[in-house]
């Protein structure tokens, strides 16, 4: 009962640290860690150690999923250079590097130790960086590539964490033996994402309760996380496969009550999960200390305070040398999307999270346990801490102070499909009569002659919509007075009031809901 009570006041707490970062223009996953490293040094607080297994598939998998499900093929294809320079390039230079310096730091420690020590920091994190993502302003092109990039990176991040393990504890490696398993672990897990997708598409087209199709899709995110997981695929590459896969095969199927429903339930359970993700990270540090004479947490900490400063320098240097040979720059720094100062703002956005603590946490302990295991938990804990906090609650600043430009090019096509759908809409009413039709026709015929006025830049909404949500108030009122006055019930008001929801949302512009 005092863990469950405890959830409770952290989720209440979350909230509340979620509104003053809201408030201050800060992501909340800093103030998050920030406040479990708080409860974690208040003695009555339990000792709650994460699985490590269990972390990444209920922290990762339903994220990677409801992310995947809003990732742009086209988009990816359009920056796929840049996003493999990062998910691959800046991670192999980030493991090497930090390697390098834990062995000048600590020569006993074996290379492959300090190459496992690499790959646990290398990646930003998915979880953290589309949680920062979601409060800074960013240009859409540099958007894409920061969530491309941390799709992706865990995969190559993961692999070489599982190769330099096996080295460690067996203390033999071999190109030539593992090169076959990297390869059936990247071509594995492309092809069962789609497949698996494929099915669950042909399954899910006779469910249309929402509860159902809600739950299912959890069902999905974490069966298709630990089947892939189980059979040694990556069980990021599958996911991500499996929901850009899904998305595209039930585009227009969803009912739109199924739709609206899921999305809000998907927003609440990715903002749980990062709640307990990022307050679990801060309460990690109770365990590690506990486990440490008070000399060793200096020199450990001092070892973490050099591996963050190493990646978070390699980053820059890769991001800043990247830009510089036009892999990241494009067309160079004509447009406020690229060059310098967009460089700078991805060389920023590298924050670690849950991947880098549950990949630390998962070596093994005992006898014969890791080698310098407790020194790589603390310094991974270290580089999640000082990345959540210091360039997470740097990074909206750093982005006022670079200026960065957008030239809209969602707010574009945006547009342009307005256009297209009001003209559709207009002549789908040809051959219809009556007086609701031609009121209908006239509403369109105003919104579409605005849209091609503006150059495809239609407004948001239907130029009759602020009076519509204006009637729809007045009927709420009126039902309501009926449901005080008892001339109908509370049944009957729940009807209503459900219509008059569904009306007044579809009027409501998605800024202003």
């Amino acid at each position: 009962m005092i863990l469950f009570e405890w959830i409770v006041g952290v989720l209440f707490g979350a909230v509340l640290l979620a509104a003053l970062a809201r408030r201050v223009g800060a992501p909340y996953p800093a103030f998050l860690a920030l406040g479990g490293i708080a409860l974690a040094l208040i003695p009555a607080v339990p000792n709650i150690a994460l699985d490590p297994e269990l972390a990444l598939a209920l922290f990762l998998a339903p994220v990677l999923l409801d992310a995947g499900q809003a990732t742009s093929l086209r988009d990816l294809r359009i920056h796929w250079r840049p996003i493999a320079g990062l998910a691959l390039g800046a991670v192999v230079a980030s493991t090497l590097a930090v390697a390098l310096v834990a062995k000048l730091l600590v020569p006993d420690m074996p290379l492959a130790a300090a190459i496992v020590l690499g790959a646990i920091v290398a990646p930003p994190d998915a979880v953290a960086a589309l949680s920062v993502l979601r409060h800074v302003d960013l240009p859409h092109r540099l958007t894409t590539i920061l969530r491309g990039e941390s799709l992706l990176n865990d995969a190559g991040s993961l692999l070489i964490y599982r190769l330099g393990v096996a080295a460690a504890m067996t203390g033999t490696f071999s190109i030539a033996a593992v090169a076959p398993t990297f390869l059936i672990d990247i071509l594995g897990s492309l092809v069962l994402g789609p497949l698996l997708a494929l099915a669950y598409t042909a399954a899910m087209r006779p469910v249309t309760d929402a509860p159902s199709v809600i739950v299912l899709q959890f069902v999905a995110a974490f069966g298709i996380w630990i089947g892939a997981e189980a059979i040694q695929l990556s069980g990021v590459l599958t996911v991500v496969t499996f929901a850009v896969t899904a998305a595209r095969l039930t585009a227009g199927q969803t009912p739109p009550r199924t739709r609206i429903v899921a999305a809000a339930v998907w927003d609440t359970a990715v903002f749980v999960l990062n709640v307990l993700a990022f307050v679990l990270i801060g309460l990690q540090i109770g365990p590690i200390l506990e486990r440490l004479p008070r000399e060793r947490q200096v020199s450990y900490a001092l070892v973490g305070a050099a591996v963050f400063a190493t990646v978070v320098v390699v980053r820059i240097v890769w991001v800043l040398t990247a830009n510089h040979f036009s892999r990241l720059g494009g067309d160079g720094p004509t447009r406020g999307d690229r060059g310098p100062a967009a460089a700078t703002a991805v060389a920023w956005a590298g924050m670690r999270g849950i991947v880098t603590i549950a990949t630390a946490l998962a070596l093994p302990e005992g006898n014969p346990g890791f080698p310098h295991r407790d020194l790589i938990v603390l310094t991974a804990f270290c580089v999640v801490i000082g990345t959540l906090t210091i360039q997470g609650l740097t990074l909206r600043p750093l982005l006022g102070h670079l200026g960065l430009k957008d030239d809209d090019p969602v707010g574009r096509e945006i547009g342009h499909g307005r256009t297209q759908a009001y003209e559709a809409a207009f002549h789908s009413l040809d051959g219809e009569t009556g007086p609701h039709v031609e009121a209908l026709r006239e509403e369109f015929r105003v919104a579409l002659q605005q849209a091609e006025a503006q150059d495809g830049l239609a407004p948001e909404s239907l130029p009759a919509d602020t009076a519509r949500r204006a009637a729809i108030e007045a009927a709420r009122d009126r039902v309501l007075a009926l449901r005080s006055t008892g001339e109908i019930g509370d049944d009957a008001y729940a009807v209503l009031e459900e219509a008059f929801d569904w009306a007044e949302l579809n009027a409501t512009p998605r800024a202003e809901r």
